[in-house]
């Protein structure tokens, strides 16, 4: 598989990486024999880069890292954690965490469930807004020089903010959504990230699912799927969305690829310092992301991608209300 590096300090991954999230949390149940054997079938093929958080499933999705990674060589994978959000016995979400003494217990315990002796990319999931950035940065700059973290990464940060933890030390990538349903970060935040040098892991390539060419809608989400209170798949919303898919189809069928083949092979398009996440649950719809590895838009597929799907196409937002208002990168 192509390789990418993760901005100018950051460590040279594969294309594509695995986004862990689905096997734990937030989508609904999820099959863990299943899920080793995804994240199996993902380094087979040459995916390096495994991105988790410490708040997925309450330490069960680093958990499950640990034993599917058992026997592997662990050089060889880079490891992304996300730190910081609070959760309740319930799993309800409550508030965020980034103090330097925070920032340090967290590790520990991610260290231990991981039953590995550093951390690739360590990130704050959201910017704590009672702590400075640069008190965050600066704990994780010292787990780093103790070589419990090899790379410092930010997540859901705007580019003021980019610029303040840079100046305390290297960032190798911002992880923050984008996908064709969502654009935001083209007007200033990913213009910033590029003049800085940092890489940018791309999540939410598929937008939760309605880019992947097989929502309906009239699928039934259950309790624990957090995409039931997404605007993006109520009522009209969903409709105007699917409609957005349909269009990108055509253009999918003509070059005998998949809705989310293309999806994905559009953000991999956008630079060579953009490593889309792929949030694969299970080894079939592994396979598919796959093929967008070595999917090839040329200037004329672009073109029709961007009439059938223009920026600000999406209907509904990203987050519900409360939940965008609370991301810096949103401000």
């Amino acid at each position: 598989m192509r390789t990418r590096a993760l901005g100018n300090t950051g460590p040279t991954v594969s294309v594509l990486g695995l986004g862990l999230m689905g096997m734990s949390d937030l989508y609904g149940p999820a099959d863990e024999a299943e899920s080793i054997a995804t994240v199996h079938a993902a380094l087979d093929a040459g995916i390096t880069l495994m991105d988790t958080g410490d708040f997925y499933g309450m330490g069960d999705n680093e958990m499950l890292l640990r034993k599917a990674l058992a026997g592997r060589d662990r050089d060889k994978v880079v490891v992304s954690v996300k730190f910081g959000a609070l959760r309740d016995p319930a799993g309800g979400w409550v508030g965020h965490d980034a103090r330097p003494a925070a920032v340090k217990n967290f590790a520990a315990y991610s260290l231990r469930r991981l039953g590995t002796d550093h951390i690739d990319i360590y990130r704050p999931a959201r910017l704590d807004p009672d702590v400075p950035i640069e008190d965050t940065v600066g704990a994780i700059a010292e787990l780093i020089q103790a070589g419990y973290v090899r790379h410092i990464g930010l997540s859901e940060v705007g580019a003021e903010t980019l610029r303040r933890a840079n100046a305390v030390h290297p960032v190798a990538d911002l992880q923050i959504e984008y996908s064709l349903l969502s654009r935001g970060i083209e007007r200033e935040i990913l213009p910033v990230a590029r003049e800085l040098g940092i890489g940018v892991t791309a999540y939410g390539v598929l937008s939760r699912g309605l880019l992947s060419g097989h929502w309906t809608p009239d699928r039934e989400l259950g309790a624990r799927d957090f995409r039931a209170n997404s605007p993006r798949f109520q009522g009209d919303n969903l409709r105007r969305n699917l409609e957005l898919v349909q269009a990108l189809r055509e253009i999918a069928d003509g070059r005998s690829a998949t809705v989310a083949q293309v999806a994905v092979a559009w953000v991999a398009s956008r630079g060579e310092d953009i490593v889309p996440l792929v949030g694969a649950r299970r080894r079939s719809r592994l396979t598919e992301s796959l093929g967008a590895a070595d999917l090839k838009l040329t200037p004329d597929d672009l073109a029709a991608i961007e009439r059938a799907v223009p920026a600000d196409a999406a209907a509904g937002g990203r987050y519900a209300g409360p939940q965008l208002a609370s991301l810096d990168s949103e401000k």
